[in-house]
C-alpha cells in the first residue's frame, strides 16, 4: 500500500468513527434535554432544533481522548453530550443579531432566524445549563471515579467561562473594526476555539485516571489541534462553500474581524496551518496509545471543507 492509499484509508477510518460518534452521540442527547410541556415546550424545540447537524468533534475528542488512556469510550458518553451542549449553545449566542448576526447554521436557519430572538438567547442558555446536568451524570457511570468527575466540571467552567471560551468571543467582539494584530488574535483562537478541545481531551484523560504527564501532553496536542481548527475556519470563510460549511462565508470579512489570511494573506495562514498540524502530529505520536487516530484527525481537520 503507497502513502496516499494508506492516508485515504486512515481518513475513511477516521471519517467512519466520527459518522459513528455523532450517530450515538444523537440518539442519546435528547435524553439530556427536559421534556417538551406547557407554555415553555417552543423553548424545547428550539434548543432540539439547534442540536441538529452537528459534526460531534468534541464528544469525539472526549470519547476517544478516554480510549486512549484504557476506558471504554462508551463510557465517558454524559461528559461527551455535555461538551456538545454546551458547545451548540454558545453557536446560537454566536448568531443572533447582536453578535454574528447569521441567518444560516449547519445548513439551516439558525436558532433566531427559526424562532425569535429571545426564544434563541433563552435557548442557548437552557442549552449551557443542560450541560452541566450532563456531566454530573458521569458520576453514576460504573468504574468512573466521583472526584474526577468533580475535577471535570471544575475544568469544563474554568476552560468555558470569562477566562476562556466567552472571554475568547468578548475579544473576538473588541477586535473587529480594528487593525490585524498577532498578539490579539492568537489569545482569540486560543480561548474561543482550542480551549474547548483543550477541555474535551483532558476531560477524557481525567475520567480514565491518566497520569499527570499524559493529562498534559494530550492538553498540548488538543491546543495545536484547536488553534488549527480555528485558523483553517478562518481560510474556509474566504475560499469555502456556503452549501458544504452549512453558514454564509465571507462573514468574517465583513465584520473586519481578526484572522490569520487578513493577518498574513491566504497563503500565509495556509502555511501556519501546515505548521499547527506538523507540531499536533510530534505530539500525537507521543502518545501512549491511539497515535495513527490523533494523527489523522489532524488531516481530516486540516483538509476538510465544512
Amino acid at each position: 500500500m503507497n502513502c496516499n492509499q494508506q492516508d485515504s484509508t486512515e481518513h475513511t477510518s477516521i471519517g467512519n468513527l466520527l459518522r459513528e460518534t455523532a450517530h450515538h452521540i444523537d440518539t442519546v442527547l435528547p435524553d439530556y434535554l427536559p421534556t417538551p410541556d406547557g407554555p415553555g415546550a417552543h423553548l424545547i424545540e428550539a434548543m432540539t432544533h439547534s442540536l441538529q447537524g452537528g459534526k460531534r468533534l468534541r464528544p469525539l475528542v472526549v470519547m476517544q481522548a478516554a480510549a486512549t488512556f484504557g476506558l471504554p469510550a462508551e463510557k465517558v458518553t454524559p461528559t461527551a453530550c455535555g461538551f456538545e451542549l454546551l458547545h451548540t449553545g454558545t453557536l446560537i449566542h454566536d448568531d443572533l443579531p447582536a453578535i454574528d448576526n447569521s441567518a444560516l447554521r449547519r445548513g439551516q436557519p439558525s436558532c433566531h432566524t427559526a424562532f425569535d430572538e429571545p426564544t434563541a438567547l433563552l435557548a442557548g442558555d437552557g442549552l449551557i445549563i443542560a450541560a452541566y446536568g450532563a456531566l454530573t451524570r458521569q458520576a453514576a457511570v460504573p468504574g468512573v471515579d466521583a472526584q474526577a468527575v468533580l475535577r471535570v466540571i471544575s475544568e469544563f467552567s474554568a476552560y468555558t467561562g470569562a477566562a476562556g471560551l466567552i472571554g475568547g468571543e468578548a475579544a473576538d467582539i473588541y477586535g473587529e473594526a480594528r487593525e490585524p494584530n498577532a498578539d490579539l488574535l492568537e489569545y482569540i483562537h486560543l480561548n474561543k476555539t482550542a480551549k474547548l478541545f483543550v477541555a474535551a481531551a483532558r476531560a477524557g484523560a481525567i475520567l480514565s485516571a491518566a497520569d499527570e504527564q499524559d493529562i498534559h501532553l494530550i492538553s498540548d496536542y488538543a491546543t495545536q489541534m484547536g488553534l488549527l481548527f480555528q485558523v483553517t475556519d478562518d481560510i474556509l470563510d474566504i475560499s469555502g462553500d456556503q452549501a458544504a460549511l452549512g453558514k454564509p462565508v465571507g462573514a468574517d470579512q465583513t465584520a473586519t474581524k481578526q484572522t490569520y489570511p487578513a493577518l498574513l494573506g491566504l497563503g500565509g495562514a495556509r502555511q501556519y496551518a501546515e505548521e499547527l498540524a506538523a507540531q499536533a502530529k510530534d505530539l500525537a505520536q507521543q502518545l501512549p496509545s491511539n497515535q495513527h487516530f490523533w494523527q489523522g484527525l489532524i488531516d481530516v481537520i486540516a483538509n476538510r471543507r465544512s
